[in-house]
């Protein structure tokens, strides 16, 4: 069994700031990413106010051997007031950015694209300051119903890459690495005013070279934002940590992502996807887009 050393450490939350936010949680029947799958930086979101909105779950129709959320109970029939609900959640927590993530419902025709949808759309009534940014899953390649997503306008679509190619069998089976490339693909294309974001986790057996390739590949589909992070095992039944990566390695990826022309490189051992990802409206100031109709018009 390999060691955690000490810098994964996690401070001990202030439970006082964490109890307020899932008040609001608990008051609004609403689920986080956070809670759910076992994140370590839960107190310290928690704490600033924020949290990783979880829609259309908790259960999930896949069984990723490395994910804590649940796969084993039956998905539930979607919740029309769950759009309400969350955009209420947001104004009340005066969140400036949020992220809305969901379990995989490749049981839904459109794998839940229209739920995203409608919360985008809540979210923009409630609080029109905020900005949005949405973390996907694959949609099973079904790009009409990613149009749907797209055609809300959130301001960053996140998709994550997970691992380096070699592993995809083991760590993402039901997944496919060329579909989740052609994904971020489509976005640029649809929406070329969009910020696109992903993110993969590291110390399941990958190499450097592997790591390397995997920013390649999403520079080749002119993704944005990357986030790179330690993966931890949340109990004895998921994958194994074959390795702790020292942090001076994920500087030296960090390094190496703005060399390759991301905009955005989050990378140590403790980062996850959303992890500070409100830093990503600096990161909008100083590289504005403008936002072009869907109909091509400037």
């Amino acid at each position: 069994m390999v060691v955690k050393p000490d810098w994964l450490r996690v401070k001990a939350p202030q439970w006082e700031r964490v109890g307020n936010v899932k008040e609001v949680l608990r008051d609004l029947g609403l689920n986080t990413v956070c809670e759910e799958a076992s994140c370590p930086n839960i107190g310290e979101c928690f704490n600033n106010g924020t949290a990783t909105f979880l829609i259309m779950g908790p259960a999930c129709t896949r069984a990723c051997p490395y994910c804590d959320i649940d796969f084993e109970k039956k998905p539930k029939p979607l919740d029309p007031t769950e759009p309400t609900r969350l955009a209420e959640a947001v104004r009340r927590m005066g969140l400036k950015h949020v992220v809305v993530t969901s379990v995989n419902r490749d049981d839904l025709p459109d794998g839940g694209a229209a739920q995203f949808r409608d919360c985008i759309h809540a979210i923009q009534s409630a609080s029109p300051g905020t900005t949005i940014e949405v973390l996907i899953p694959d949609l099973c390649g079904n790009w009409q119903a990613l149009e749907i997503i797209l055609q809300a306008q959130p301001d960053v679509i996140n998709h994550n890459i997970e691992t380096v190619p070699r592993l995809y069998k083991r760590v993402r089976p039901q997944g496919q690495y060329g579909r989740s490339l052609e994904l971020l693909k489509r976005v640029r294309e649809f929406t070329p005013w969009l910020y696109t974001k992903s993110g993969i986790m590291v110390g399941l057996g990958e190499t450097d070279a592997e790591v390397r390739g995997v920013m390649h590949d999403l520079r080749q589909v002119d993704c944005d934002i990357l986030t790179i992070g330690q993966y931890l095992q949340p109990t004895q039944k998921h994958l194994n940590v074959a390795d702790f990566v020292r942090p001076e390695q994920f500087d030296a990826w960090r390094q190496y992502g703005e060399s390759l022309g991301f905009l955005q490189v989050v990378a140590s051992p403790l980062t996850r996807s959303s992890y500070h990802a409100e830093q990503v409206q600096a990161l909008m100031k100083n590289h504005p887009r403008s936002i072009r109709s869907l109909s091509g018009d400037d």
